[in-house]
């Protein structure tokens, strides 16, 4: 909508988006290479599961040398220096997320324009750096995807309760947001849902509106990278500590309790401290933005040193602010932006907190967005009372929707929408849909035949037990399905006595399965639920257990593996999550103990960890020793993103 609002105000012929050059990366150079020499695509396919974004390009070989392939050694020889060549090599050009460069005339007079791949846009053929080089005009014209999460939420919320929210009516101090923030039960809030924010919130806890301006800006490169979060949580928590370098920058500081913390702060310690003008400050900012890509920070840094020790600041001061500049190049926030950014976290939190149903449904009729999957959403809202009703053909919609509970004061039910079901088109669902409206539908034949659906679009609905209504179970409606012939002028398919098949009841293992493969979540009991007495024999732990837990006690815990990083500030440090039916359980992997235990990490859907616990406040985490590949427990096989 964005874009053709641009196009309809200033016309095509004036305005075009900005590209971006795709330059090849491990995972990329690897197939294509892989292709171009014939390697099979299962051979490849496990040499991208065995690759992770943070790789640097020298651990390819020794990949290659662990990893079980059907590659002949003269192929293998042949491919390795091509891929290493490829790394960094432009791939392909590529839309800008809302770059827009506009002009007073025609831009096919100024720059090459070409039509882009998404139809009724045109695309600039150079690399977006290249037009800032040359001094156009670009406009970053960017959307947010939570803005659509909330208006689809208030739209939610006046379809089942008849009241219109509106982002001024939320309360602006509600308590029990700002408790569930200080719990970290932020799961899909805007900002604050990732491992760091969530590690954060327990002990920043904020408690007012500029406490979240705070907390998003925080956990970004430049104030790590610049020491600048310990300091301001020692202060936070011991205000008695708190001290300013000089009465000079008190002003400057006061807000962040002495700290730095904000791109505006660094820019004003650089004029009241040493002694820059408003223009080099403005320098500096640029310079911030766009050192990492075309350098020219040291003429500063020589700047700001000699100001500073010019004025009588230590030096060690002096480098901290250096550093923090040099995180800001990765990514550092104004403190304009975090203040925008904080007001969606606050909404989205409430939302959270007092609309849980309803917010629940808005992130998953948003995907894709977010931090968590719809599995993990879904979980997290049913452990908290919500009850979820699956996908069914005879009366869900393509998004999700809420059914009213009878007592007013009860969340409604969430009824999963047919755009979950793998596999199935838009225009499948919107026939059933107005099929549906005319008259119920008897039986899956009479399905098919009168939305006109394919075998494939019958046996997609069968497969995630959206036929439940129609069939004795999920098995039966798997056999109707491979049945139905779309035959001219009739309902046909499988005979009465065909049905007749004496089918077994799936087992709730198989149902649940089959439900993580077709819908990407479950409406059932979570899969470790399954498993939990076994495990407890055995000496395992639940998340929710570990809050009850010492910190130092040995632990094993397993889950299925939801997130893997490796943070750019973090030295080589793994952080994975591993979800049971509990909650989340934190994993931190040590550099040796990943690089040793590499490809277990990397393979498994369900993960076995033993540990040492960690706690602080109400933040738990496991530092894992020993690793095991628990799949076949509930016979997962890995990347079949049964489980993600």
């Amino acid at each position: 909508e964005v874009v053709q609002y641009v196009y309809r105000k200033y016309g095509r012929e004036r305005a075009a988006l900005a590209a971006t050059v795709i330059c090849y990366r491990t995972r990329s150079a690897v197939r294509d290479v892989g292709r171009a020499l014939g390697i099979s695509d299962e051979d490849l396919n496990r040499l991208s599961r065995m690759h992770v974004w943070w790789d640097p390009p020298g651990e390819i070989q020794r990949k290659f040398a662990s990893t079980q392939l059907r590659i002949d050694a003269e192929r293998l020889q042949r491919m390795m220096p091509l891929v290493r060549q490829l790394i960094g090599f432009p791939r392909h050009l590529s839309q800008h997320v809302g770059g827009f460069v506009i002009s007073g005339e025609p831009l096919s007079a100024l720059v090459p324009v070409e039509n882009a791949a998404m139809p009724d846009r045109t695309v600039i053929q150079w690399d977006k750096d290249d037009l800032e080089s040359l001094g156009l005009l670009k406009v970053d014209v960017l959307a947010l995807g939570m803005l659509t999460a909330l208006h689809r939420c208030f739209d939610l919320i006046e379809g089942y309760s008849g009241r219109r929210l509106r982002v001024q009516d939320i309360p602006p101090k509600d308590p029990a947001t700002f408790d569930m923030i200080c719990r970290a039960e932020t799961i899909g809030v805007f900002q604050i849902e990732s491992r760091a924010q969530m590690s954060m919130l327990p002990r920043l806890k904020p408690r007012n509106f500029y406490d979240l301006v705070i907390e998003v800006a925080i956990v970004r490169p430049g104030p790590i990278q610049g020491d600048m979060v310990h300091p301001y949580l020692q202060r936070r928590e011991h205000p008695e500590s708190v001290s300013y370098p000089s009465e000079a920058l008190r002003e400057v500081l006061k807000r962040t309790l002495g700290v730095p913390i904000f791109q505006e702060q660094v820019m004003q310690i650089a004029v009241v401290a040493a002694d820059f003008t408003p223009g080099e400050a403005d320098g500096l900012r640029r310079a911030m933005a766009a050192w990492k890509r075309r350098g020219g920070l040291e003429p500063y840094r020589e700047r700001l040193m000699a100001g500073m020790a010019k004025n009588g600041y230590a030096p060690e001061f002096a480098e901290q602010i250096y550093r923090q500049i040099s995180g800001f190049g990765e990514y550092g926030f104004p403190e304009s932006h975090a203040a925008s950014f904080a007001l969606l976290t606050y909404i989205s939190s409430w939302l959270k907190c007092h609309e849980p149903a309803a917010f629940a449904a808005s992130l998953i009729n948003s995907q894709p967005m977010g931090f968590y999957a719809p599995a993990q959403i879904t979980q997290e809202v049913q452990r908290n009372g919500v009850k979820i009703l699956p996908a069914d053909v005879t009366c869900s919609h393509w998004d999700c929707t809420l059914i009213p509970a009878q007592n007013p004061a009860s969340q409604p039910t969430l009824r999963l929408g047919l755009r979950l079901v793998r596999g199935l088109k838009r225009s499948d669902a919107d026939a059933v849909l107005a099929k549906r409206a005319l008259r119920p539908f008897a039986s899956i034949d009479e399905l098919a035949a009168r939305a006109l659906l394919s075998r494939p679009a019958i046996q997609a609905l069968a497969a995630a037990g959206a036929l439940s209504a129609l069939s004795a179970h999920r098995h039966d409606a798997n056999w109707q399905a491979l049945g139905v012939e779309r035959l001219p002028g009739m309902i046909a398919g499988t005979s009465a006595r065909e049905r007749q098949v004496a089918l077994p009841v799936p087992t709730e293992s198989q149902d649940i399965l089959a439900d993580y493969r077709h819908l990407g979540l479950t409406t059932g009991r979570h899969p470790l639920a399954l498993l939990r007495a076994s495990l407890i024999r055995r000496g395992f732990r639940s998340s929710a257990d570990l809050q009850q837990l010492a910190d130092g006690t040995r632990v094993r815990v397993s889950g299925l593996v939801t997130h893997m990083q490796q943070p750019a500030t973090a030295s080589g440090v793994v952080f994975a999550s591993l979800e049971d039916e509990t909650g989340i359980v934190n994993i931190i992997l040590w550099p040796k103990v990943f690089a040793a235990q590499r490809q277990c990490a990397l393979e498994s859907s369900l993960l076995v960890v033993e540990g040492t616990l960690q706690r602080r406040d109400l933040v738990a985490h496991v530092v894992a020793k020993r690793l095991h590949n628990a799949s076949d427990w509930l016979g997962l096989t890995r990347h079949s993103r049964d489980f993600h």
